[in-house]
């Protein structure tokens, strides 16, 4: 019975490992693909161990136990599957990141195994403002002093275009004050209730206050930068592109649908989001009935000359918004002339970047602080 137990044991662990290969299906909880995928290297020893019980355990039942063995050695090779890709793109990151934005001395590299155990960056406080009507926006104030103010990162949250909060992966926040920039992580209003473009003037109305204080927050406000993850990546890079502001120096995209148009036509009704019910409710309904709304919240169309440089960054087994999007949008980069990198992780799902340390974590801080420095230097 024992041995049975370990071999159903190693089969679950192969099932979770699998998702470093293999997109998770729409009926399953997708976030356990970022534990295989982000912390996969932590949990790569359990079937090691697993296969060693079952094999010293074996008794007259070897087959039973090189089962479990070659079970393990599976999950043991998916596990560490993903730091092998992040190693690959990492030796040729920093071309890629000079080819596009110009050279600059790295302190790290962009991906290590020591690069597992960082210590996590110290917490910062965040001051709360409030800057238009209920609206607030976390603003993390960068150390020191500069007289002409440091760059600003204004990070848009993720949650469906009708959840979520300024309040997600502040770990990241932290990260970017401890290199030497402020962040202003905005709120925005929420559909139903608010339908586009009350989400792209939401944002604008936080460049405008960051703009008129900057003074008093130590900020320079002709260097800042959008980031966006998700629904709240798509906001940043429709409104980035709009704005024609030469204040914004950058967009960052994590793992955002760049063409609403594209979205709601390659979506299902069953698909893990819901999807074309958050794109109705969002923007007003299907494309027929709202048009321009699909339109003006799609980054794609709006690529010109005058774009800001970009930084995209998505997985290629991403269930939640599919990677496809951040391959067009590259395309259209590309075709314009525009400064950008298309960082496609190989391994990766949705919400990657969780664990600063993991192997999208470390990809993601690396692409992001060298392009920071080279938007705003």
């Amino acid at each position: 019975m024992f041995r049975w137990s370990l071999l159903l044991f190693s089969l679950a662990l192969a099932a979770l490992s699998s998702l470093t290969a293999i997109k998770a299906p729409d009926w399953s909880p997708w976030r356990l693909a970022v534990l295989s995928g982000e912390f996969g290297y932590l949990l790569a020893p359990v079937p090691l161990l697993i296969a060693a019980v079952a094999w010293l355990w074996r008794g007259d039942g070897s087959g039973g136990a090189a089962a479990t063995v070659l079970v393990c050695a599976v999950a043991f090779g998916l596990f560490l599957k993903p730091c092998v890709e992040a190693a690959q793109l990492g030796r040729t990151l920093s071309e890629r990141m000079t080819a596009a934005f110009g050279h600059r001395e790295a302190p790290e590299a962009a991906f290590s195994f020591g690069g597992f155990f960082r210590s996590r960056p110290a917490a910062v406080s965040a001051e709360t403002r409030t800057f238009s009507g209920e609206l607030a926006l976390d603003f993390f104030r960068a150390p020191g002093t500069d007289p002409r103010g440091v760059p600003c990162l204004v990070v848009i949250h993720g949650g469906g275009w009708d959840s979520g909060d300024r309040t997600q992966l502040a770990t990241f926040n932290h990260w970017l004050v401890s290199r030497g920039y402020a962040v202003a992580a905005v709120s925005y209003r929420l559909a139903p209730k608010h339908i586009w473009p009350a989400q792209q003037e939401d944002v604008r109305a936080a460049l405008a206050y960051l703009k008129t204080r900057a003074g008093e927050l130590g900020i320079d406000p002709t260097r800042l930068v959008l980031l966006g993850r998700s629904a709240g990546g798509q906001i940043a890079e429709a409104a980035g592109y709009a704005a024609n502001d030469p204040a914004i120096r950058g967009v960052v995209g994590l793992y955002a649908p760049s063409d609403m148009n594209f979205a709601y036509v390659n979506a299902h009704e069953d698909d893990m989001l819901k999807s074309p019910t958050l794109m109705r409710q969002f923007l007003g309904g299907p494309p027929e009935a709202a048009p321009a709304a699909y339109d003006s919240a799609s980054a794609l169309p709006r690529v010109n000359g005058r774009t800001p440089p970009t930084l995209l960054i998505h997985g290629q087994l991403d269930a939640l918004v599919w990677h496809r999007h951040s391959e067009r949008l590259d395309a259209k980069l590309a075709e314009q002339g525009v400064p950008h990198v298309f960082l496609s992780l190989p391994w990766a799902t949705h919400a990657f970047e969780y664990n600063l340390n993991g192997p999208g974590g470390q990809l993601t801080s690396y692409a992001v602080e060298w392009f920071l420095a080279a938007v705003t230097r």
